[in-house]
């Protein structure tokens, strides 16, 4: 009995001292390190506060709208909005937010923009009305050309 007490201890053990490596699904290649100059800056500000600055910056809202859960959003986060060129444009001509619609304030705005499917990109003015909704995964040459077809109302 003893052994078998022993036996299991050193299993044990050597379970919770073995190291794991995660292995990517699907592209390997590493993804970018330096967000800070690259890919979409999105504010974390209060969506009140989100208004106003685009009524003072006379810019358009582009909002991310996502659930933790939704696939096509990581690739979106992963793939598209790191991309430099998405950036350049998407950072010069909008106010980026990216909301988990399940969490923080997520729940109370998806009652004033109801969702059919993640992700949905939504592109608001500064009074809060909805000028294009766009659902799903989009490319990122898809999502530059869709943002220069929004105009200011």
């Amino acid at each position: 009995m003893k052994k078998v007490i022993w036996l299991l201890t050193i299993l044990f053990v050597g379970f919770g001292t073995a190291t794991t490596q995660a292995v990517p699904f699907g592209d390997t290649k590493p993804a970018p390190t330096d967000d800070a100059t690259t890919g979409i800056q999105f504010t974390d500000a209060a969506w009140k506060n989100i208004l106003k600055k685009a009524k003072a910056e006379k810019k358009i809202i582009f909002l991310d709208a996502y659930a933790s859960w939704c696939g096509p959003c990581k690739i979106l986060q992963k793939k598209v909005f790191t991309q430099k060129a998405v950036g350049d444009f998407y950072n010069a001509r909008f106010i980026n937010v990216k909301m988990d619609m399940e969490k923080g304030e997520g729940p109370a705005l998806s009652q004033v923009y109801p969702l059919e499917a993640y992700p949905t990109m939504l592109y608001i003015d500064s009074d809060g009305r909805v000028l294009k909704k766009i659902i799903g995964l989009q490319t990122p040459e898809d999502l530059i050309a869709i943002g220069k077809s929004v105009k200011k109302p």
